[in-house]
């Protein structure tokens, strides 16, 4: 049953145009060189059509005609979040909320046009299938943009998608191809293409994935959602990809359909399955191509990706799509215990050395400037300077939860109430309880929750850190030759993983010797010969001793 709880049209609604005449001339003297403004104007303007009472079928094409340029200023103002530490400062929350009403004040246009149509319109009848996948489009695309953006949804968003899609299933609307102007590469979709990509895009471990990994998700899913169908039941063999479920009366996206049997109360007529054998085998072909070869280009994945890019990505999305995850290495348990974070280069090396990172030889580096210039004059301090300056101290350490942990790495909620501003593959310290040695890691994902809460996903680095120093040798050096924070990782011989070193971003060149500075004042000079792995302010990296 669908139910569209929309608010009682307005006669007091006064937008700027009330018929598509009006509006294609409203948008033709709609000025796009201020963003934030076309934004503002847009959305005003779509909440008072919304609002204004006409007949649906002229809603319908005032919709369409707005389209276009609400997709051009989405995708440009969209733009001022990419790479954006969570949680969003004040100003990046206000783009990021503008964004989402706006697509959803343009579902609430389209359900106000299949409003008219259940209450029995007949100039919409034969728009029916249109109207769905317009409704359903768009929730997606409010969906996926909390998805790139890291901030959780809320679950009503679930049962608008699933109610979308059941009523056009109930109407046998849920595979008519319906025109899509806007989309060159893919001019034709259906409800059910729309719901099935939306459903794969968030089972999809969005919150692994770059904003260009998504954009580049978001432009497979279109070509590819179409190949798979939603049914009513299914059947599964040994050794293929298993299939995957959702509840139309549910508030979660998709499932294992193993998991889903082991619940007998689930099994009614709202669920449906999707066979994942069909995409597993393109993505394995996809893969197998790239691997011999042929480029992005050629096998229709991407204009201009390169082949390892879209190979990694080909086999993340297999694993998330088509594996079982439970089955995987590392399988996560549940974590009771808390943990204390620091981050930052500086930050990690003083909590793991017990003492703030400082150029060697400069004794004086915690004084104050007055108490230096005190020396300088009189040759010692001639009083405590206790108003203005003081030694600067260790960073503070945030506490967080451990939701779940692997021996690869864990899932955490931060418990204070504020504290940094985390990214994707960032590097940070990490001790469970309040006591022990700190290990270092990689942030492997970031999340807001929707009660505010940042939660991090972190990729356990192998060994036990030692904080040292480091600086270049030789000549024509490309970097500072003054000593930087760095992080030697033992050998794990039980993995068969050598020593490597951690160095900040940027810092490494094949054949760089650079001078590593123990705790204990002990020298030694490692020539860096591979890269390993890489972060946002971070590199790990193989080396020799020389």
């Amino acid at each position: 049953m669908l139910t569209l709880p929309l608010e009682p049209t307005d006669d007091r609604a006064n937008p700027h145009f009330k018929d598509a005449a009006g509006c294609a001339l409203w948008l033709g003297q709609l000025q796009l060189t201020n963003l934030q403004l076309a934004h503002s104007l847009l959305l005003t303007q779509i909440n008072q059509l919304n609002r204004f009472p006409m007949r649906g079928l002229e809603r319908l094409h005032t919709l369409e005609l707005l389209r276009e340029t609400v997709g051009y200023v989405q995708d440009d103002y969209a733009k001022k979040l990419i790479a954006k530490p969570l949680p969003l400062s004040e100003h990046e929350l206000i783009v990021f909320a503008a964004i989402v009403q706006l697509w959803q004040a343009l579902v609430l246009g389209y359900q106000r046009c299949l409003q008219a149509l259940i209450a029995g319109d007949k100039q919409l009848e034969k728009h029916g299938a249109l109207l769905c996948q317009r409704c359903l489009m768009y929730s997606g695309l409010e969906i996926f943009e909390h998805l790139r953006t890291g901030y959780e949804f809320d679950t009503k968003l679930w049962q608008q998608l699933h109610e979308l899609y059941a009523f056009a299933e109930e109407r046998g609307w849920q595979t008519t191809q319906i025109p899509d102007p806007l989309n060159t590469k893919q001019p034709h979709s259906s409800c059910a293409g729309s719901y099935i990509k939306t459903l794969l895009a968030c089972y999809a471990r969005p919150a692994e994935l770059n904003r260009s990994q998504l954009q580049l998700l978001d432009s497979w899913l279109t070509q590819w959602s179409g190949m798979l169908t939603v049914e009513r039941g299914y059947t599964a063999s040994q050794g293929d990809a298993q299939p995957l479920a959702a509840d139309l009366s549910g508030t979660r996206g998709l499932q294992p359909a193993k998991q889903v049997a082991a619940l007998p109360e689930t099994h009614n007529d709202s669920m449906r399955y999707l066979a994942m054998v069909p995409l597993s085998k393109l993505l394995r072909v996809k893969t197998i191509m790239l691997q011999q070869g042929q480029t992005p280009q050629q096998i229709g994945l991407c204009e201009h990706c390169n082949s390892n890019d879209c190979i990694e990505l080909l086999t993340f999305l297999h694993q998330s799509w088509c594996e079982d995850i439970s089955a995987r290495f590392g399988e996560r348990h549940p974590a009771a215990h808390h943990a204390q974070l620091c981050y930052k280069p500086e930050g990690i090396y003083a909590h793991i050395s017990g003492k703030l990172f400082k150029q060697p030889g400069r004794s004086d580096s915690t004084l104050s400037s007055t108490a230096r210039k005190q020396i300088e004059t009189f040759g010692r301090v001639l009083q405590k300077d206790s108003n203005k300056e003081h030694a600067p101290a260790i960073p503070p350490l945030e506490t967080w939860q451990f939701d779940n942990e692997s021996i690869l790495g864990a899932q955490l909620t931060r418990l204070d109430s504020f504290g940094e501003r985390l990214n994707r593959n960032q590097l940070v310290g990490l001790r469970a309880g309040d006591h022990g040695t700190f290990i270092l890691c990689s942030t492997a994902w970031t999340n807001i929750t929707r009660s505010g809460q940042l939660q991090l996903g972190v990729r356990y680095l192998p060994g036990s850190a030692e904080a040292v120093s480091i600086r270049a040798t030789g000549i024509n050096m490309t970097v500072s030759d003054t000593y930087v924070p760095a992080f030697l990782l033992p050998a794990v011989v039980a993995l068969k993983i050598p020593a490597s070193l951690v160095i900040p971003r940027g810092w490494f060149q094949t054949g760089r010797v650079v001078e590593v500075l123990h705790q204990n004042t002990e020298k030694q000079n490692a020539k860096m010969s591979l890269s390993i792995e890489h972060g946002l302010d971070y590199e790990r990296v193989g080396f020799t001793l020389v």
